[in-house]
């Protein structure tokens, strides 16, 4: 028996509260997808969009606007400048830069007009990297590959283990690469094809019934796609760090939802007698105190990373924050509350017929 400090008869109606999360998710939403198209949009690092990183350490704190009027020479194109750490000593330079360039010639540039600008405050770098625009491209692809292959064996597992339809999970898999593979010809960007891949796979879920699957997927995308729109609002770089916070979000969301569908699921075999949100609203109350512990320690370990942690996993920390509240919240108003809008699924179907049949008294069963 493991630890709950949730009174085991606590009974918070959930539910009855899911058009309020509607209409914040569909808020959140629209800002991020206006701030991407019309605001700041989806500001790529270097490890996506190719450019050089350089960070740099004086050994008196510089001003930022002296520092990046600078640094604003031919030599050194779209410098932007980021202070992190304590005292103003500490700045990540960022600049583009032409393919196959010399890290060299590079350091060599960035030292002479540090030099100049600052003659009584030594610079030092700690670290020179260089990313080409074709290796930008290649991780890109990689990234938004491994968000969409995740999706997909995601929804295959779920609906063998919760609807056990392992059959259909998998003609669905099949259906969804061979459409990969016949798009792959039409030239379309990695962006573009994983957008209609997934959106064929909500579609395939949809006509199949699988709805706990469904449920899970809509849950993963919606998370992923708040959090990336409040980066984009607060213009913070999708770096490498950034794309590892939303894959790993992705992981602990699927596992918030995995714990609620477990329950709903042993639910819907001891009382199928009940209606669907009635059994959703027990499903969430009984795993209520292993959430706030899970999210409660996570969120504390994530908020000393982003206060106690430095610059250099600043964004990390950040992305890992709002995701963990954006991936709690929708494990019970997105995920199992599309379970109530799309009706009863198979599952619970053959649940609630076995019980009408074996009930005492009909269908000649005493």
């Amino acid at each position: 028996m493991g630890f709950a400090f949730i009174k085991h008869d606590t009974n918070i109606n959930f539910i009855g509260w899911r058009h309020w999360s509607y209409g914040i998710s569909i808020v959140l939403l629209l800002a991020g997808l206006a701030s991407a198209l019309w605001g700041n949009g989806l500001k790529m690092g270097i490890d996506f969009a190719g450019g050089v990183i350089v960070q740099v350490q004086f050994d008196k704190p510089v001003n930022d606007e002296a520092l990046k009027k600078s640094l604003d020479i031919p030599a050194l194109p779209g410098i932007t400048t980021q202070r992190f750490g304590e005292g103003g000593r500490d700045y990540l330079l960022r600049f583009s830069s032409a393919e196959n360039a010399d890290a060299s010639a590079l350091r060599t540039n960035v030292v002479d007009a540090l030099a100049s600008a600052f003659p009584d405050n030594a610079a030092e770098i700690q670290r020179l990297e260089v990313v080409g625009p074709k290796v930008g491209d290649d991780l890109t692809n990689k990234a938004l590959s491994a968000l969409y292959y995740a999706v997909l064996l995601i929804a295959v597992y779920i609906s063998g283990r919760f609807e056990q339809r392992w059959m259909a999970g998998a003609i669905m898999a099949a259906a969804l690469w061979g459409g990969m593979y016949v798009l792959g010809f039409t030239g379309l960007s990695m962006g573009w094809l994983v957008m209609t891949a997934l959106a064929i796979a909500m579609v395939v879920c949809f006509f199949l019934k699988l709805n706990f699957a469904l449920g899970a997927v809509v849950g993963l995308l919606h998370d992923v796609l708040i959090t990336a729109g409040l980066l984009s609002i607060m213009n913070v770089e999708i770096d490498l760090n950034v794309m590892a916070a939303l894959l790993t979000l992705v992981g602990y969301s699927l596992n918030d939802t995995i714990i609620v569908y477990d329950r709903l699921r042993e639910n819907l075999r001891a009382a199928p007698q009940l209606d669907l949100a009635a059994l959703i609203n027990r499903s969430v109350n009984q795993t209520l105190s292993r959430t706030i512990l899970t999210s409660g320690t996570t969120f504390v370990a994530t908020l000393s990373l982003f206060l106690l942690g430095g610059g250099v996993i600043h964004d990390f920390a950040l992305t890992m924050l709002i995701g963990v509240f954006i991936g709690t919240a929708s494990s019970i108003y997105v995920s199992s509350a599309i379970l109530l809008a799309l009706g009863n699924t198979e599952f619970y179907v053959r649940a609630q017929e076995k019980e009408k049949y074996e009930r005492p008294g009909e269908h000649g069963v005493v």
